[in-house]
């Protein structure tokens, strides 16, 4: 019997805003993992090091947080105007399940500099000096993202001063746009998929209480943390440290998901584990973000805590943050009222880790809101390249 053996596959992992990825070309796959199926994600799956009952990805390229525990797949667009497509998977943890259901709107960031980096744009399209825009086709959702990439002396610019809070270290801006980000749905309810600014939900062992239920960048309940005993301002340790409130944000979510028309009962949840998320807003207050750094209520417009992948965020998901831009803009919404009402084109909410701008076009026609695009600044770095290694079976 030959010893086992080795797959070595061309790969590159990158930062994204506050997350972290393996990011692959499709072409440089295994044949049989270039085409969705069990034999992608089980590739997937052991290039993260999941499952791991242990929960710390030892054996594998995950950070074992959700913000850690990603993939992507990069090949020449399919679509018209597009110059390549993207394609994300979310690996879970401890079980043995990738979820395509959404974006990772922070990796989002990272797609264009590694469009450019491996040759999917053509060198006599790049200027010299300057920036330029990727037009990015987002298979999971098939929706278009503009990644505007800084480009010094014909190359990807990566350094530079840009902070952004829940990363270490200053980096070159990058500008995200993400276009028409509302998902496709039944009529009166591709933003807002219950045809409701606010809808009332009743959850088994939490109570009632009120929610903004919205379908932009990504699939978002929205509740008020008074609502549900929070001020706002905690900490990834405040909620992560709690298993009951864990518990109880899971089934607000999976309550919210029926709600939302993304699964038909509760008991779909567990299989549909990165959509939606939940997100709990408050009034602008002061508050000491996880670095130290002090947030004065004069900083911020309002207070947003997300959940990703059954735990508190450590800042922000780029496409919660387009949900929470869109949700800000449209009077009526619980996101719009803890920001003080009034429409408006941008805001900037605090986060466990900081603060974050960002800005969303909305419009009401014909009594219907719909957004045309939403924008935020991140940056992204290559922090390892060349090949990752997974047993041949």
């Amino acid at each position: 019997m030959s010893p086992p053996i080795q797959l070595r596959i061309p790969a590159t992992y990158m930062r994204g805003g506050t997350s972290k990825g393996v990011f692959f070309r499709l072409e440089d796959l295994p044949e049989a993992a270039r085409v969705p199926g069990p034999a992608r994600d089980a590739l997937l799956m052991r290039v993260i090091g999941s499952p791991d009952p242990y929960g710390k990805h030892t054996d594998g390229m995950g950070g074992a947080t959700s913000s850690t525990s990603k993939c992507v797949i990069i090949g020449k667009s399919t679509q018209p105007g597009h110059d390549v497509d993207y394609l994300y998977g979310q690996v879970s943890i401890d079980t043995a399940f990738v979820d395509w259901s959404g974006n990772c709107g922070n990796l989002s960031t990272a797609v264009g500099p590694f469009a450019i980096a491996n040759g999917f744009i053509g060198k006599e399209r790049l200027p010299k000096d300057g920036v330029f825009p990727v037009r990015i086709w987002q298979a999971n959702i098939g929706k278009t993202i503009v990644c505007h990439v800084p480009i010094r002396d014909g190359q990807v610019q990566e350094l530079g001063d840009f902070e952004l809070d829940g990363v270490t270290f200053p980096a070159a801006e990058i500008v995200l746009e993400f276009m028409d980000p509302a998902e496709e749905g039944e009529d009166g309810g591709a933003l807002f998929p219950t045809g409701n600014l606010v809808d009332e939900l009743d959850v088994p062992g939490v109570g009632r209480f009120q929610a903004t239920m919205i379908n932009s960048g990504i699939p978002t309940i929205f509740v008020r943390a008074r609502d549900i005993g929070y001020t706002g301002t905690e900490l990834q340790l405040d909620i992560n440290n709690d298993p009951a409130a864990l518990a109880r944000f899971e089934t607000i979510r999976a309550h919210g998901a029926v709600r939302m028309g993304l699964i038909k009962d509760v008991s779909e949840a567990p299989k549909r584990q990165h959509t939606p998320k939940v997100a709990f807003v408050a009034p602008a207050t002061d508050y000491v973000a996880s670095s130290g750094k002090h947030i004065t209520a004069a900083d911020i417009d309002l207070c947003v805590r997300a959940l990703s992948m059954g735990k508190l965020h450590h800042a922000m998901m780029g496409t919660c943050a387009v949900a929470i831009g869109t949700a800000a803009a449209i009077p009526g919404t619980l996101v719009n009222e803890a920001a003080s009402g009034g429409q408006r084109q941008a805001v900037r909410f605090g986060h466990p880790s900081g603060t974050l701008r960002v800005g969303a076009e909305a419009e009401c026609r014909e009594g219907q809101w719909v957004v045309r695009k939403a924008i935020m600044s991140r940056s992204a770095r290559v922090l390892m390249e060349g090949w990752v290694r997974v047993p041949a079976s």
